[in-house]
């Protein structure tokens, strides 16, 4: 149990300082916190998004997510459309400015990846990683929908951990 915790807490600092590493320089550079990029960019790989949509990529709520929306609308970077496949909801879209800012973000996004990740460990260890993670994360989806679906134990609202440098969602 004793590497199993080692892992826990090797994966945990190292997102936290990761996290923080490219939230400080976007932050300087952009004036752009590391959530708000994260949308944004989402709002480039993938037009067309709904708040749900944008919920269901990052593991968040609907409000807290929205709340994120209203934020960049209010700055100018999206903007809100009515969905013309259900009335319910509406379609988030990047601005002119919106795109503008996450392109430049995007590099520099890019580049602190290539410095704290890509410079350090091989493509194939990339790949290794990546894969090893992605198994992980469905193994405790699976889990929380099976125990979720048994009624045994009550699982709280899906939600990034408050962390220092993170806002919550």
């Amino acid at each position: 149990m004793a590497d199993l915790k080692r892992l826990y807490r090797e994966l945990v600092s190292m997102e936290i300082e990761l996290w923080s590493g490219i939230e400080g320089r976007l932050r300087a550079e952009y004036g752009l916190p590391l959530t708000s990029f994260e949308v944004l960019h989402l709002l480039l790989r993938r037009p067309g998004s709904r708040i749900q949509d944008i919920a269901e990529e990052f593991s968040i709520t609907v409000g807290g997510t929205s709340k994120v929306v209203d934020r960049l609308e209010s700055t100018g970077l999206c903007a809100r459309r009515a969905n013309p496949d259900d009335r319910r909801s509406s379609i988030v879209e990047l601005t002119p400015e919106g795109r503008k800012l996450v392109d430049g973000a995007l590099k520099v996004f890019e580049e602190e990846l290539e410095l704290r990740i890509g410079s350090v460990i091989p493509e194939q260890s990339v790949r290794e990683v990546t894969a090893v993670l992605s198994t992980l994360r469905a193994a405790g989806r699976a889990l929380d929908a099976e125990r979720k679906a048994a009624g045994q134990t009550p699982l709280p609202d899906m939600r990034a951990p408050k962390q220092p440098g993170r806002p919550a969602s």
